[in-house]
């Protein structure tokens, strides 16, 4: 990077590179932070570097955590065998958003992406198989993202568990709370449609 660049650039440079802000978010907050005190500036670089250097991966389920097991394993009354298999950390905290989950996690850490080049090596399938026939899980709840790279890698992880005895289940898709049906597509629909339960 070039050292002589204008400073509000340089920051605006470096928070555009972060997910959801583009050039002009990225501008106002650089803006932002150059009007702060320089006490808050520090302490707010201080929080981001000092946190990263505490996170790491949790050594059971892939979640990011400072000690070696995250909050979710090291708590004993979630031991319920039921397990959640999601693409990555951030799935787990809007699961855990719901409140409604009791459960142990299983983060994959991406999905099949052939055309990436991302195969099942690649990603935490091999650490899934491995709990599963050290754990007493019951249950494994595949809630990757409905679209073809998760809807792929739940397909896939399916067909290697279901031959272990283990119940396999996969989190219904379709029309969101709130919204009308006239607006939702057709896959929208068709998913809605196919994880109808009774009433």
């Amino acid at each position: 990077m070039n050292e002589n660049m204008d400073p509000i650039a340089r920051i605006a440079l470096q928070l555009s590179r972060l997910p959801g802000i583009g050039q002009k978010s990225a501008q106002r907050l650089a803006y932002h932070i150059a009007a702060m005190p320089e006490n808050d500036v520090k302490e707010l670089a201080a929080a981001l570097w000092q946190s990263r250097k505490a996170l790491h991966f949790c050594v059971r389920c892939g979640n990011y955590t400072q000690g070696e097991l995250c909050s979710v394993c090291a708590n004993e009354e979630r031991q319920n065998g039921q397990l959640c298999v999601v693409r990555d950390a951030r799935d787990v905290a809007a699961m855990e958003r719901i409140r409604d989950f009791r459960g142990l996690y299983h983060v994959l850490g991406g999905t099949l992406s052939p055309m990436n080049g991302i195969g099942p090596e690649d990603i935490r399938i091999r650490e899934l198989l491995s709990r599963l026939g050290a754990e007493d899980i019951q249950e494994v709840i595949l809630a990757t993202n409905p679209d073809i790279e998760g809807e792929a890698t739940a397909t896939y992880i399916a067909r290697l568990i279901k031959p272990m005895g283990i119940k396999v289940t996969r989190i219904a898709h379709g029309v969101p709370v709130g919204s009308d049906l006239e607006y939702a597509d057709e896959v929208t629909l068709a998913k809605a449609m196919e994880g109808r339960r009774e009433l």
